[in-house]
């Protein structure tokens, strides 16, 4: 499991779509009860939910980790990430820190890896630039940005998005790594020992 989380305008849909057309990873679908924006599709980016339809998904533990952001509402839909592992796919979650924490909590093993943009200054202008919120909100994104800056240190990788391809080269070579670990090549060993 891959947990991308990073600031609101730090490209991790971007860096997400691109992961996802070059590579047979399974990504997770996220629900919330905020607007879709312009561009946005139910069931494509977000499964878009009323507050009523998502308190009853927590109720009913089907949300693996759940988090309020800028007063909307985020949460994993359990059943799909749960089966995809069990498949040994890598599954991308690209969630905000808290819900990465949580999920860390229960899956020790998923790698979190936090994704900025190259300075405080063009996160604003990619902010400015989606011409989908007001200076208010703009604002408060970038305030949460810094507080989520200060829970990095809980991530077990950074990755700089100055350029897509570049960032997406580095989530890569993350996930091969992370298959090469000991931990995570039981079955390798275990046909080592046993040939």
């Amino acid at each position: 499991m891959v947990i991308m989380s990073g600031p609101s305008g730090a490209g991790k849909g971007t860096v997400v779509k691109q992961l996802m057309l070059e590579n047979d990873y399974a990504l997770s679908i996220s629900v919330t009860t905020r607007l879709p924006r312009v561009d946005e599709a139910h069931g494509k980016e977000y499964f878009f939910v009323t507050k009523d339809k998502f308190d009853n998904m927590l109720e009913e533990d089907n949300l693996l980790e759940h988090a309020e952001f800028v007063g909307n509402y985020y949460g994993t839909p359990r059943k799909y990430v749960e089966e995809q592992i069990s498949q040994a796919k890598v599954v991308i979650l690209e969630i905000e820190v808290v819900g990465a924490l949580q999920v860390k909590e229960k899956f020790p093993d998923a790698v979190l890896i936090f994704l900025i943009p190259p300075s405080l200054d063009e996160l604003e202008q990619r902010l400015v630039g989606r011409n989908t919120e007001d200076a208010a909100v703009i604002r408060s994104r970038l305030k949460k940005a810094l507080e989520e800056l200060t829970l990095v240190d809980n991530y077990d990788y950074l990755v700089v998005n100055d350029s897509v391809a570049l960032a997406v080269e580095k989530v890569n070579a993350i996930v091969v790594a992370e298959r090469l670990k000991p931990t995570r090549c039981k079955a390798e060993i275990h046909n080592f020992i046993n040939s």
